[in-house]
């Protein structure tokens, strides 16, 4: 039997086996090895057998070759190699399927999650399983930030399970790390982190505490957005709407063809007071968008509105704008190498840890090389002509 398991293990490695080695053997066993083979003598410890001179013995007496023997002995023999070449060849299908995922491509801020991810391993050491989960995180990634609404109730509409955002899930645990890609910070080390960094996200904000800015919007109907923000754009002030507002509105009436999508509040705050009553449409995010603001974002883009973004040139503000491209399909606006490479100056503030876009590949590498950041209110007077222009004002 020893020789037996010994060729099982041998021939299921793939390779071609010309000998093998066996052993330590007993004294049963090497006595019973002189026999089968016809030496003199019994073999030491360990008795190597040629394969040439094996299968002739075994066909005589079977009338089979080894390889049947083995098999009717111990069981099926095997390719390992063929079965590591196989595995290798479903990882690479995996990692690559990932770093290529439209989600990732449209966030390439994600980069540093598929690393992690990959260097996680897989899911019970299988791709099938593996990519199956990643599709689920990826899924739930393509979703945020949210409009406001509690985490069990996202789970369940994105997921169809509202547990499966559950802290201690495996899909939660990939979401968490890739929103921490996402907004360029550490994974959360404790419960308070973890829930700032949905609320971040856009999951269970407090309705009215969640806000946003919009000037030049006009609306036809009677809800409270649609008289707010006609109010506001007649007498030529911001509007600050509130989550639970934006809920109470069904649909965006009167929804203009483009609306203009700037990061910082000084960038609206000098429109009004340059066009006043005629301020062109205009939203502030401040930043990451809030639940209000996604809601207010999506409601235009489901109207059929054409949305342009600007943000700071920096790190933060590339991913930011990133993800505004990718959540609402925003088209950037003079966000591109050329626009940041003519507004940068060799004194600001440093870029911080800088990202990728999908729109300009070389935009990164520029940030990354001059290392200062371009503020959007340095651009502001650039931003304001060009919609004086778009809007004959």
């Amino acid at each position: 039997m020893p020789l037996w398991y010994e060729l099982h293990r041998r021939l299921s490695s793939g390779q071609v086996v010309r000998r093998v080695k066996v052993g330590p053997l007993n004294e049963d066993e090497r006595s019973a090895f002189a026999d089968f083979f016809g030496w003199e003598r019994s073999p030491g410890e360990f008795a190597v057998v040629e394969m040439d001179s094996l299968e002739p013995i075994v066909s005589a007496v079977t009338g089979s070759t080894v390889r049947s023997v083995v098999e009717q002995v111990v069981g099926p023999i095997g390719d390992r190699a063929a079965d590591r070449s196989l595995a290798a060849a479903e990882r690479k299908q995996l990692w690559d399927w990932l770093t290529e995922h439209e989600v990732v491509h449209a966030q390439p801020a994600l980069l540093g999650w598929v690393s992690a991810m990959r260097r996680t391993g897989l899911v019970r050491g299988s791709a099938r399983e593996t990519r199956a989960e990643l599709g689920r995180a990826l899924l739930v990634i393509s979703q945020l930030p949210s409009a406001g609404i509690p985490l069990p109730v996202f789970a369940d509409s994105v997921l169809r399970d509202p547990h499966a955002l559950d802290e201690g899930a495996r899909v939660h645990g990939m979401v968490v790390k890739a929103l921490a890609a996402v907004f360029g910070i550490d994974a959360p080390a404790d419960s308070v982190q973890l829930r700032r960094l949905w609320a971040r996200a856009g999951v269970a904000d407090d309705e009215l505490s969640s806000t946003v800015l919009a000037a030049g919007l006009r609306g036809a109907a009677q809800s409270a957005v649609d008289r707010i923000l006609s109010a506001c754009a007649d007498s030529g002030h911001a509007a600050a709407l509130t989550l639970q507002q934006l809920r109470a509105m069904h649909c965006f009436s009167n929804a203009p063809e483009q609306v203009a999508v700037v990061e910082n509040p000084s960038i609206m705050a000098l429109a009004l007071r340059r066009f006043g009553d005629r301020c062109p449409p205009l939203i502030c995010i401040s930043g990451w968008p809030s639940s209000a603001g996604v809601r207010l974002l999506q409601s235009l883009r489901d109207a059929g509105t054409e949305l342009h973004y600007h943000g700071d040139f920096d790190g933060e503000g590339l991913r930011i704008a990133a993800n505004v491209v990718a959540r609402f399909g925003a088209s950037p606006w003079r966000m591109s190498s050329a626009d940041y490479l003519a507004a940068v100056d060799s004194e600001g503030p440093p870029v911080g840890r800088v990202t990728g876009v999908p729109w300009d590949s070389d935009l990164a590498g520029h940030l990354q090389r001059v290392g200062v950041s371009v503020s959007e209110e340095r651009v502001a007077d650039a931003l304001l002509d060009e919609l004086a222009r778009l809007h004959a004002i």
